[in-house]
């Protein structure tokens, strides 16, 4: 039977906590135990490199690691001597662990967390790592990749109310706290929720619980902000492959996101900001583009969305029938394999794609901005200030004439640096890139006009005395160069590769 998630108990809690940062049970601290070669291991799910450490250590961090991480038996006297003022009784009071003969087993995983400069700590459900078993459907996660993507990728502004949709364990809850006065975090799971709320009372924030799918909980209520990290991943509906609550929303295909998507913009405020992870399903001879798209059709919403990775139908099952706990060449996980395939052959996927949806209610009556990119390679971490950056010059650009744009003086951002490659015996450069070093580290190719025009983005001359010298000096036409300019404007805007400065009278 899977244990219950903890209690919560506002006099053991406390103590809990300081036991915690006394042993040095923090990620700085399990991290400094460990090593680097251990830590990169256990990130892996692979545990032997922290085992042998652990084993060999007498500090109380070392016992909490293998008891809540490596779900290990570890003698009583020794977790006492880790949680010195809160006891084994009084973890055992809080369903942290139970007694097994002369040692304690966990009940839980317990793990520190961190960002920003801040110490968390995180429950959830004990992993296959700790277990050796397949999870079972109710398992509530922890810190994972998807969670930890999400958070970085969370534009930050101070906001009145906030919304965590599928909170799970409450992972963006913890960071949502820290700049939002009022914090609202749903969930279908109960089970997740006993965590969600157990975590919020351990790390001393408080939110409002709400339990039911998705946005029913929040009928005709409005936030600043929503996050959600849905259940995403795209489940056969036959019955073979396990029907897991935290990644599985009970529907068919990419149905939960495009649903989260079209109905969002009910709960946001006028400029409020939707930031989600979501898959889609790509057919056969289609663009990803064109199947997001057509979740956007008739929202109203502002919609950025960056495509991260690409998987084919095969790729996308091995991923997710290893996620559970099964093993490439058993019957289940082979029966497993074969019924996503089917899946997917059914409707024709020829690819999925897994991304980044940001989301904005216009506060002005204006056309909604689209922008749907392909970014595979790696980007700036966090992501937060760059995509909150990314939203109000997407927002001032569709608020914007051309002639205003022209209006403006522009610079280059600090990390925009330019890039020529040239033929050997050649003078002049063959390709012309501007890269950003930040960002979405982005680029975009120059020609003669726009590097001349770049060249002289200091925040001296606005875009169209530059665009008139530049025609001038090359002998073309005006309006040309201009149209020619305002191209590279706005997508070097919007990405924040170019950025207003407010021209000095002339």
């Amino acid at each position: 039977m899977t244990a219950s998630p903890p209690r919560t108990d506002d006099a053991l809690l406390p103590l809990l906590r300081a036991d915690l940062v006394t042993s040095g049970f923090t990620v700085d601290g399990v991290t400094g135990l460990l090593g680097p070669m251990a830590a990169a291991a256990l990130d892996r799910d692979q545990a032997l490199p922290a085992q042998r450490v652990t084993a060999e250590s007498s500090a109380p961090c070392a016992a909490l690691v293998r008891l809540f991480t490596l779900g290990d038996p570890v003698d009583a006297t020794e977790v006492a001597a880790a949680l010195p003022t809160l006891g084994v009784e009084g973890a055992v009071r809080l369903g942290l662990v139970a007694p097994e003969g002369d040692a304690v087993v966990a009940r839980c995983d317990l793990r520190p967390y961190a960002a920003d400069g801040t110490d968390w700590w995180v429950a959830s459900d004990l992993a296959e790592l700790a277990t050796g078993r397949p999870l079972t459907p109710d398992h509530v996660l922890g810190v994972g990749g998807a969670s930890t993507t999400l958070a970085s990728w969370t534009p930050r502004p101070r906001v009145a109310r906030v919304l965590d949709v599928g909170t799970g364990s409450g992972v963006q809850a913890l960071h949502l706290a820290a700049h939002a006065d009022e914090v609202v975090v749903t969930d279908l799971s109960e089970r997740a929720l006993g965590y969600a709320r157990f975590n919020a009372a351990l790390n001393g924030t408080g939110w409002q619980v709400r339990s039911g799918s998705m946005l029913e909980p929040v009928a005709g209520e409005r936030f600043d902000l929503v996050v959600s990290n849905p259940p995403f991943v795209i489940t056969p509906r036959s019955g073979v492959v396990p029907l897991f609550e935290y990644r599985d929303g009970g529907r068919p295909g990419d149905e939960v996101v495009r649903d989260l998507v079209r109905s969002v913009g009910d709960h946001l405020e006028p400029g409020g900001i939707a930031q989600l992870l979501g898959n889609w399903e790509v057919p056969r001879g289609a663009d990803w583009t064109e199947r997001v798209g057509e979740w956007l059709e008739g929202t109203g919403l502002d919609a950025w969305v960056v495509q991260r990775e690409t998987q084919d139908p095969a790729a996308y099952a091995e991923t997710w029938a290893r996620d559970g706990g099964h093993h490439p060449g058993t019957a289940d996980f082979n029966a497993m394999y074969s019924a996503w395939l089917d899946d997917f052959a059914a409707r024709d996927v020829e690819a999925i794609g897994f991304g980044v949806i940001t989301l904005q209610r216009p506060a002005t009556d204006r056309a909604p901005f689209r922008d749907l990119v392909d970014v595979p390679a790696p980007v700036e971490q966090p992501m937060g200030p760059s995509v909150l950056a990314g939203i109000r010059a997407r927002t001032w650009l569709a608020e914007q004439d051309d002639d205003a744009v022209l209006a403006v003086s522009w610079r280059t951002a600090p990390d925009v640096t330019e890039e020529r490659h040239t033929v050997p015996g050649e003078t002049d450069p063959r390709v012309i890139l501007l890269r950003q070093g930040g960002g979405l580290r982005r680029q975009l190719p120059l020609s003669t006009v726009t590097a001349a025009f770049v060249s002289v983005c200091d925040g001296e001359l606005s875009a169209r005395a530059a665009a008139a010298a530049i025609a001038g000096l090359l002998d073309l036409d005006d309006a040309e160069v201009r149209a020619e300019i305002l191209v590279l404007l706005r997508a070097a805007v919007a990405d924040g590769m170019l950025v207003r400065e407010v021209a000095p009278p002339r």
